[in-house]
């Protein structure tokens, strides 16, 4: 196959992760009619990857927008497996492990030994280069981010990035795939954040900057956002959603890539991931979330 149609049709998508983001891609990518290969680490992080899926599948059916024939034959497309060879057959394959970049790089280099030579690959990361990391495969121009946002079943957005390498025709396919599993693509170049992180998450820090000075609470702060800016999320609470170690590595990322002291994490930031306080998935962060 030559580059200029190289992976122009996707048919069966590999996902990496079975968790948040990870299931997620497998879900929309199910739904849409595509079949998926979704694999992980450990059975039990697969099993949890599909009960999410049947989970949020469920729902769908119960508020009458999915029929149960939908979900049933949604279910059946996925293939979820600790196994790596299983990807072989994959068109795409899309990376959503956590947001590190080792872990990345040494997952990207092991698939040069399982896809077919055709495949496209995508990193699904918010902050990583997609140049260097397209630079760890065997095909960096078949290679492009794909930064899915949370929760991937509802978010519309899917921000496409091209890496210095990434060829014309990858890119092309991935506007479709995006489309065929009902996303809105925008796309951006490869730099620290790429459109969208690199306007919010400064934002967030800054909103974090305000609390540790004392301008306001965490809930006037989240409110004048809400009221007076229509966001449909506070930033301090949209920071206890994304994580907080996330978005200290979001901003320590900024800072090295930039150069810039107007990229530095807030103290608070730093304190807070120090103790432990990394939002929802701690139970605690800018917010308690124990009692819910």
């Amino acid at each position: 196959m030559t580059e200029s149609n190289a992976a122009a049709v996707v048919q069966t998508v590999g996902v990496i992760g079975a968790g948040t983001m990870g299931n997620g891609i497998a879900q929309v990518s199910a739904v849409a009619g595509l079949t998926v290969v979704m694999i992980d680490i450990s059975d039990e992080a697969v099993a949890r990857g599909l009960k999410t899926i049947g989970g949020s599948l469920d729902r769908l059916v119960k508020k009458d927008k999915m029929t149960v024939e939908a979900r049933d034959a949604a279910l059946a497309r996925i293939t979820a497996t600790t196994d790596k060879a299983a990807l072989a057959a994959c068109d795409l394959v899309i990376e959503a492990a956590t947001e590190n970049e080792a872990l990345k790089l040494k997952i990207l280099k092991d698939l040069t030994a399982v896809l077919k030579p055709e495949a496209m690959i995508a990193t699904n990361t918010s902050s990583i280069s997609i140049t260097k990391l397209a630079a760890a495969t065997d095909r960096p121009d078949r290679f492009i981010g794909m930064h899915f946002f949370n929760p991937v079943p509802l978010m519309a957005l899917l921000e496409l990035i091209r890496g210095l390498q990434t060829s014309d025709a990858t890119h092309a396919a991935a506007m479709e795939f995006a489309k065929r599993v009902g996303k809105a693509p925008i796309t951006a170049k490869n730099s620290p954040g790429f459109a969208v992180n690199r306007i919010l998450c400064p934002m967030i820090n800054e909103a974090i900057f305000a609390l540790q000075e004392g301008l306001a609470t965490a809930e006037d702060i989240d409110a004048g956002m809400k009221l007076g800016c229509n966001h449909p999320i506070g930033p301090l609470a949209l920071a206890d959603m994304i994580g907080l170690d996330t978005m200290l590595f979001i901003m320590d990322v900024f800072y090295q890539g930039f150069n810039d002291p107007k990229y530095r994490a807030a103290p608070l930031l730093k304190e807070m991931v120090d103790a432990g306080q990394l939002g929802r998935k701690s139970g605690k962060g800018f917010f308690d979330y124990t009692a819910k």
